[in-house]
């Protein structure tokens, strides 16, 4: 460690002890050195991604937004868009379903102060013309891509399902694309307009008294607007549903509420835009932070509050799992079968697993408890004697495999392939993976046992050569994931055209990997500087990693969703948060005697995440304990 460093990280220390002793002298007692290293797997929050309401980051930076039936986009402060989701999703006449291009912003990404999402995508440049993508399909193509010339003079835009609006610098109203209901057909006087909204097949035009017109198709009352018509300063419409922002920073909503659309969360206060997807709604808050209701497919990328303190995650169908570091689980998302109803007592679990409709928790005595869907008794004890002596689970699509500490394995629930008959010598197991219908075992030699491809034989099986140095197995739906010693992947199984999305494919360079996951037809890999690759299919965005792609320490993958834990930068005593300890551990480090700054624990009290530990962390720690 550079001396200038350690001296300083020395004086800010015995300052730091000073402050604390006149103003809180009951917490001198944290200030002694803990040092670095981890009794247990570090915490931190979750991310997740794959659904169309939770995507990226979106804690702050983002000044507008704008939502359609399966993607969303975000205009960042410096210009560029952030865009996830999946656009339209489109199927071939022989199978197979892959994402349109409405979330791909076309190059150059910058200069844009305006977006808007629908069956396609606008973005309006700061100099006042208007590039629309999204439109390759000539199935959906009714001209709502072609810009009317000329493409100048426009300071506002709005995408319909097969429409598109912009408003021009003198309040009238320039409509193209799709009018089967007259959603281009704009009200006379067509002026005094100063803000313009599109639904699939209804548009809304805002006037400058703060009154909004309505046109086009009515059948759920999305163009009936409520009383009192005014006091708007936005608006925005779904696909049967409308939103108006008012001045005092509520949001009215109206037209159809299947999902919940137009039910805005309390507080309804402190917003400043509005924006609404086909059946779910989006308010930005003067906080720079984005509230989101309606529909969410089964939540399963919600992760309940408070979002810390996790040490485990796994995923599997529409629901997830995450294990606390109080050893208590936490679920959520679909909830048909009680697969996240977790029975009580809900302590002691030290591991989770999760199957298609049905969850398994591993506990600290090395039982193993399942509750949900039991339709082939895999929620049932696991067979052959006590339960007790297990040491790793692992759930597929309906079969579960237990690891027990001697190195065996048990099988159970759905056999329909002989995916929980473990072959001979059922002995030397360190880990388990089970996929929708085939099992892994990986040895303490470093090669891998695969099984139960009869049936369904992509090559799931068949682990390539050499079979040797792996070190974490995966299995998703139908393939299969091996990470080996030298920090590269080796993935197999995408055998069937039907269910190759790519995630067979290793993106390159194939190196520095430390974990991987499966979904049901995308793979997900940590690297060893906590960012996460992704590849493979992103109908839902599951390949889409929320930035900053970084600070990751675990990753999992559902059929169609994705979660990963993030650490949090600081806490290097792993409780999940930032407090006087951990800074008595940085300290503690600095001063130490090694000067090797790969030391294990180095990345927490990299503050500032540019991947050393310099003057700029230690000054970041000065400031955020004393205020100067």
């Amino acid at each position: 460690m550079n001396p200038a460093i350690r001296e300083v990280a020395r004086r800010t220390a015995a300052a730091i002890r000073g402050v604390c002793v006149v103003v809180c002298a009951c917490v001198i007692a944290t200030l002694t050195p803990l040092g670095i290293a981890h009794a247990e797997p570090p915490q931190g929050a979750i991310v997740g991604w794959g659904d169309q309401v939770v995507g990226v980051d979106l804690s702050g930076g983002f000044v507008a937004v704008a939502a359609a039936g399966y993607h969303s986009l975000g205009l960042k402060a410096d210009g560029s868009i952030v865009a996830w989701g999946c656009g339209m999703v489109e199927c071939g006449e022989q199978g197979g379903c892959w994402c349109a291009a409405q979330a791909d912003v076309p190059a150059p990404n910058a200069g844009f102060v305006g977006v808007a999402a629908g069956g396609h995508s606008l973005g309006l440049k700061a100099d006042g013309s208007i590039v629309a993508w999204g439109c390759e399909n000539p199935t959906y193509n009714y001209g709502q891509c072609n810009v009317p010339s000329p493409n100048t003079g426009f300071v506002a835009i709005a995408a319909g399902g097969g429409h598109s609006l912009a408003l021009k610098a003198d309040g009238s109203i320039v409509a193209w694309g799709y009018n089967n209901y007259g959603q281009t057909n704009i009200p006379a006087p067509n002026s005094g307009f100063v803000a313009i909204a599109a639904g699939v097949s209804h548009t809304l035009g805002l006037k400058a008294d703060g009154s909004i017109v309505a046109w086009g198709y009515n059948a759920y009352g999305q163009t009936n607007m409520p009383a009192p018509n005014s006091g708007f300063v936005a608006v925005a419409a779904g696909r049967y549903h409308s939103l108006g922002l008012k001045a005092d920073g509520s949001i009215v909503a109206w037209g159809y509420n299947w999902a919940g659309q137009t039910d805005v969360p309390a507080p309804n206060t402190g917003f400043v835009g509005v924006a609404a997807g086909l059946y779910h709604s989006l308010g930005l808050k003067a906080d720079g932070s984005v509230v989101a209701w309606g529909y969410n497919d089964y939540g399963q990328t919600d992760v309940p509050a408070p979002n810390t303190g996790f040490v485990g995650v796994t995923a599997r169908g529409n629901h997830s799992l995450g294990l606390k570091a109080d050893g208590s689980i936490v679920a959520w998302g679909y909830d048909y079968h009680g697969e996240i109803s977790v029975p009580a007592p809900n302590t002691g679990f030290v591991g989770v697993a999760a199957g298609d409709f049905y969850s398994l928790g591993l506990k600290a005595d090395g039982s193993i408890v399942a509750w949900g869907d039991n339709s082939f008794g895999q929620t049932n004890p696991p067979p052959g004697g006590p339960n007790s002596g297990f040491v790793g689970v692992a759930a597929g699509g309906y079969h579960n495999l237990g690891l027990k500490g001697d190195g065996s394995i048990v099988g159970w629930g759905y056999n329909y392939s002989g995916q929980t008959n473990v072959p001979a010598p059922n002995t030397g197991f360190v880990s388990v993976a089970a996929g929708a219908f085939h099992s892994l075992g990986l040895k303490a030699d470093g090669s891998i046992v695969a099984w139960a491809c009869a049936s369904f034989d992509y090559g799931q099986c068949n682990v390539p050569v050499p079979n040797a140095d792996f070190i974490a197995v995966a299995a998703g739906g139908y393939h299969s994931l091996g990470l080996k010693g030298d920090g590269s992947i080796v993935a197999w199984g995408c055998g069937n055209p039907l269910l190759n999305s790519g995630q067979c494919n290793v993106p390159v360079p194939n190196t520095g990997f430390v974990g991987v996951a499966g979904g049901g037809e995308h793979s997900l890999a940590l690297k060893a500087d906590g960012a996460i690759v992704a590849w493979g299919a992103n109908y839902y965005g599951q390949t889409n990693v929320p930035a900053p792609n970084t600070g990751f320490v675990a990753v999992a993958a559902g059929e169609n969703h994705s979660l990963a834990i993030r650490r949090v930068t600081g806490d290097a005593d792993g409780d999940g948060d930032v407090d006087w300890a951990d800074f008595a551990a940085f300290v503690e480090y600095l001063l130490g005697p090694s000067d090797d700054p790969q030391l294990p624990g180095w990345r927490f009290f990299d503050v500032d995440m540019d991947d050393d530990m310099d003057l700029r962390d230690l000054a970041r720690w000065q400031n955020a304990f004393t205020g100067h």
